[in-house]
């Protein structure tokens, strides 16, 4: 058997997410019917006998969740006579326009799409009342009712950076542990006049709903509804957060997958494969944290009181 890495990207709008699923169109079950075509069988033989040809991916997308970045891998026997390339060549021939295939390679040895991933990177995007839409772009934007502070969301994103338990902002499945860190959270504005909204989110891994759920958290911070009280405790929360919305799909998309170098990708698999735990000073951390968003908010309560002395001097003037 020789494993395959492939590259791929997706429109997410008309799948019901990556997986595979019984009467459902799904970005894995379209794959996997066309590799089945393709290379002449339903099933394909190892030793354990026959089996179906499965993808196994870096990220399980939901339904509605878009991809640029996506990596599969697929076990491939010997008697096939295609080399990467040329079923990638036929792939772009009978794919719906939706999938795209970027690239096939043979992977290097221990390479798993999904266990030997270092981080995975995503992004979300949004327009607020401040946007002005481009129709163009509909499927890949949520738009969110209000206006939204980006100084406040960049403060809550901040407040979640880190190696941290994330079982409030995730859907809980058996036996999956939600312990993450999560390596960037950034928040920006287009300068353009869409004024589209761009959050970024990396970790080494997400579980089920968590960016999401990250962002559902920022935008009530950014509406004002929430403040970083608030978002604190939640984020330390044993379990998932009912306060935390989760913002629709079509916003999201996988816009890139990590991995490390041929060398450490063993080290890698057996690492992602282990039982997670926290370090001890993780209360440590979450008491420095608690005490410089206590800071932040003094900072911007004097502000603003320093914001109204100024109005009120600047009234009194003839």
């Amino acid at each position: 058997m020789t494993r395959w890495r492939i590259d791929l990207a997706y429109d997410g709008s008309d799948f019901a997410g990556w997986a595979a699923q019984p009467g459902q169109r799904s970005v894995q079950g379209v794959l996997q019917q066309w590799l089945s075509r393709l290379l002449g069988t339903a099933t394909m033989t190892n030793e354990q006998g026959n089996f179906p040809a499965q993808l196994v991916v870096a990220g399980r997308t939901d339904a509605g969740v878009h991809a640029r970045g996506q990596v599969a891998h697929l076990d491939i026997p010997a008697t096939v006579i295609f080399t990467p390339d040329e079923l990638a060549f036929r792939l772009t021939k009978v794919l719906p326009a939706d999938i795209v295939i970027h690239a096939i390679s043979v992977a290097p040895p221990h390479f798993d799409a999904r266990f030997a991933a270092s981080w995975r990177r995503y992004s979300y995007q949004i327009w607020d009342d401040t946007a002005l839409p481009d129709p163009l772009l509909r499927r890949q934007v949520c738009a969110i009712p209000g206006r939204l502070d980006l100084d406040a969301m960049h403060a809550a994103s901040a407040a979640l950076l880190g190696l941290r338990d994330f079982a409030p902002f995730c859907k809980q499945r058996v036996g999956a542990t939600t312990i993450r860190e999560l390596q960037i959270f950034d928040v920006v504005r287009a300068a353009d006049p869409s004024r589209t909204i761009t959050a970024t989110l990396q970790a080494d891994a997400f579980c089920h709903s968590m960016v999401r759920s990250l962002m559902g958290a920022i935008v009530q911070v950014g509406l004002g509804k929430r403040d970083l009280t608030w978002l604190l405790g939640v984020r330390d929360l044993p379990s998932r957060a009912g306060s935390v919305p989760v913002l629709p799909p079509q916003g999201l998309t996988l816009q890139e997958v990590g991995y490390p170098a041929d060398s450490e990708l063993a080290t890698r698999v057996a690492a992602a494969r282990s039982a997670r735990t926290l370090p001890c000073n993780t209360t440590t951390d979450h008491k420095e944290t608690t005490d410089a968003v206590a800071e932040q908010q003094q900072t911007q309560h004097l502000n603003t009181t320093d914001h109204k002395e100024t109005t009120d001097a600047v009234a009194e003037q003839p």
